[in-house]
């Protein structure tokens, strides 16, 4: 068996190369080659168990080898796995875009966004959503010089349209020459809490409100830009509430409905990225849920299938839709596509996976861990590497600090939020931060057992590393 690992570590050492991953680093370290997976733990070669902290890269939903999904994609097995949504259509594709637009129109309360174009990944679902925007401002507004507004410290994917919309340097700032230019707004974490995380999700702290109208200034900053490039702007894209791969970065509350409202009055679409936010992941089904907020044209993966198989949708509303509507020869066709879009396996799992939210009852059940979670986070921020602590539902993360009482930061080549990462494996769990963030995003289906224990090791791996 040993030898078996040791070939097996090896192998990918000399083949592997890993996504945002120092591969020097990499190859003078020992890999996890993962076997298996339960629940919201897996295991490695040797045998030994991992809670699975960050959800398999966030898209874990329902814990590992769920029966229910398993027995979905061997029943689709048996039938067929994949054929071309380009001139055909197929069964899981068409049932599962009907429960999808059912159960937004459910939890976001409009029969709007009724649109469902498939394709693999959040990247992908982005880059049809950047396409849709831009191609609807040819068919309604004639408008050959349409750009985009995002925000500051945002992230939407590794494609180029995906990452011309990012906004966090370093991940983007080496393609910049092969990017589009996008208008950049601020992004909407204005401050801190300085006395922790807020024990009422319905309230923001009065430092948010710090102009004289008692507008966000990053807000206003919006508006500006929008005033002045009205009618020029295809869409605003944002990540609704909380900024995932920028450092878990949560917006004030109010934010994101102000955001819809000024897309309204400027006549701009809003696009919601959801591919890390959607699918319980803040506490709702949705996170625009929490606002009341209806974007124009939304876009969601990640949890889609469960954790089980790549999958994404661009959903659009049916006033966007209609603009690509007209005789053949006017060339309104949406050119875009890619060959596993709609894939049956894909749908198969997903369509499983909406059954569980229902039998399990997921998003009540999360309730009681949402608040171990926020207990837990506001006593952590009193520790003396811990500056700040942030969270919606169970995405959460902990800025380490080199010096608290004077806010001297870990320099990037310190590699903090990796010392901790590698004293928790020890301690059996896994997690993988955003340079001195610390990403807590466990499976939704974790044990309340569990994620207590895994959030009392967190603790221990954070006193370890900088003992």
């Amino acid at each position: 068996m040993v030898k078996n690992n040791k070939r097996l570590e090896d192998l990918d050492r000399a083949y592997i190369w890993h996504p945002f991953t120092q591969m020097r680093d990499w190859i003078n370290d020992t890999p996890i080659v993962i076997t298996e997976g339960r629940d919201c733990f897996i295991k490695d070669t040797y045998g030994r168990w991992y809670i699975d902290g960050v959800s398999s890269m966030w898209v874990n939903i329902h814990g590992h080898a769920r029966k229910e999904i398993n027995a979905a994609l061997i029943n689709q097995l048996s039938h067929i796995s994949h054929s071309t949504l380009l001139g055909l259509a197929n069964e899981p594709s068409v049932e599962f875009a009907g429960k999808l637009v059912s159960l937004i129109s459910e939890h976001l309360k409009t029969d709007k966004l009724n649109k469902v174009f498939y394709s693999d990944n959040g990247s992908t679902a982005v880059e049809a959503a950047l396409k849709m925007a831009f191609q609807y401002m040819q068919h309604t507004k004639k408008c050959a010089d349409a750009v985009f507004v995002t925000l500051g410290n945002g992230y939407h994917g590794d494609t180029i349209g995906a990452v011309s919309a990012g906004g966090i340097d370093l991940f983007h700032k080496t393609y910049a020459p092969l990017l589009f230019k996008t208008i950049k707004a601020p992004s909407p974490y204005c401050f801190s809490c300085p006395d922790g995380i807020l024990s009422d999700e319905t309230d923001a702290p009065s430092k948010y409100r710090c102009t004289a109208d008692g507008e966000f200034p990053c807000l206003t900053k919006l508006r500006n830009i929008l005033e002045h490039l009205t009618p020029n702007v295809a869409a605003v894209l944002i990540e609704p509430l909380i900024q995932a791969a920028g450092g878990m970065i949560t917006a004030p509350v109010g934010y994101l409905k102000a955001v819809r409202n000024l897309c309204t009055k400027f006549d701009t679409l809003l696009i919601a990225d959801e591919v890390a936010t959607g699918f319980g992941r803040t506490g709702t089904m949705f996170a625009c849920e929490h606002e009341g907020v209806v974007p124009d044209i939304l876009c969601l993966s990640k949890g889609i299938t469960g954790g089980y198989l790549p999958l994404a949708v661009t959903i659009a509303t049916e006033k966007v839709y209609n603009a690509f509507l007209g005789e053949f020869a006017e060339m309104k066709t949406f050119f875009n596509g890619h060959s596993y879009t709609g894939n049956q396996l894909g749908c198969a799992a997903a369509l499983a996976s909406l059954e569980i939210f229902e039998k399990d009852n997921v998003l009540n059940n999360l309730k009681p861990k949402i608040k171990i979670l926020r207990d837990w986070l506001n006593s952590i921020f009193n520790h003396p590497h811990v500056s700040d602590v942030r969270v919606y539902g169970l995405m959460a993360g902990i800025e380490l600090i080199k010096d608290k009482a004077t806010m001297e930061p870990f320099q990037f080549e310190e590699k903090a939020g990796w010392q901790v990462a590698h004293e928790a494996r020890k301690r059996s769990v896994f997690i993988r931060p955003l340079g001195n963030v610390l990403v807590i995003m466990p499976p939704l289906a974790i044990s309340q057992e569990n994620l207590s224990a895994m959030l009392i090791r967190i603790e221990k791996s954070i006193d370890a590393a900088f003992k």
